[in-house]
């Protein structure tokens, strides 16, 4: 790949549609590696590398979700314009999933091709729960939230050079989740699958359900086992969710 957007884990593309994956608060694009792999053959799996992290990690991380949008959509575009003839989705986990809905939006809005299918994972929809309070989180709080979540091995959190490194996009993800207000606008025409785990301490199924009110292209809702990083442990059955949606809808192109 010729961007630093997003990177591609695979030897070479897939045949099927293009999928393009959007990381969770504090994540970067490596979190979407074993889904790349699953799905290797098939899709054509691009995960996005955020700024801040990584080989990114001299870049200043965005601390509002409009300019992030903005900017991944339009590298996005130009990825997109490359590859015209490939459909494509967007798959975003927890914060991921507001960025990958904003970007959806921003790119129907925009007259340019739209997604096949908008995959949200571990996020209600917009007005289900605000993230306002997150504007009061210092650090410590960050980290008991995510020690909770068992998103990130507990022993590199203890790590204190570790956490110098990955402490500054966390709090950057944190006030891009804060910030986020939903203001109304058009649903999506894309049709879309909200993905949650029955235990997800951050969204409910119904939150999760209420994605269906965002799209006028209709509303799957799949429910796994586990809690808010449910994907970890369910790889292989998100893997054939992701792929049973996509190939079906693709084959109508």
């Amino acid at each position: 790949m010729n961007s630093t957007w997003f990177r591609r884990y695979s030897t070479a593309a897939g045949r099927g549609p293009r999928l393009v994956c959007f990381p969770h608060a504090g994540g970067s694009a490596t979190a979407y590696k074993p889904l790349a792999h699953a799905l290797a053959g098939e899709l054509d799996v691009l995960a996005v590398q955020y700024p801040g992290r990584q080989d990114r990690f001299a870049e200043e991380p965005f601390t509002e979700l409009e300019p992030l949008v903005e900017a991944v959509t339009g590298e996005l575009a130009r990825t997109l314009a490359a590859d015209p003839g490939r459909p494509y989705a967007l798959f975003g986990h927890s914060m991921g999933a507001l960025v990958a809905f904003e970007t959806a939006r921003r790119l129907e809005g925009a007259g340019l091709p739209g997604p096949l299918r908008v995959f949200l994972s571990g996020r209600g929809a917009p007005g289900t729960r605000s993230g306002a309070h997150y504007l009061h989180y210092d650090d410590a709080d960050v980290l008991a939230e995510v020690r909770t979540l068992s998103g990130t091995d507990q022993a590199l959190l203890d790590n204190p050079e570790v956490l110098e490194m990955v402490l500054p996009a966390l709090r950057a993800d944190y006030r891009v989740v804060a910030g986020y207000a939903w203001r109304g606008g058009e649903p999506l025409r894309a049709p879309v699958t909200a993905l949650v785990g029955d235990r997800d301490p951050m969204v409910t199924v119904g939150e999760a359900w209420a994605w269906r009110e965002h799209t006028r292209g209709g509303c799957a809702l799949e429910v796994f086992p586990g809690g808010h990083f449910y994907l970890d442990a369910q790889l292989g059955p998100v893997a054939s969710a992701v792929t049973e949606g996509l190939l079906a809808r693709a084959s109508a192109f």
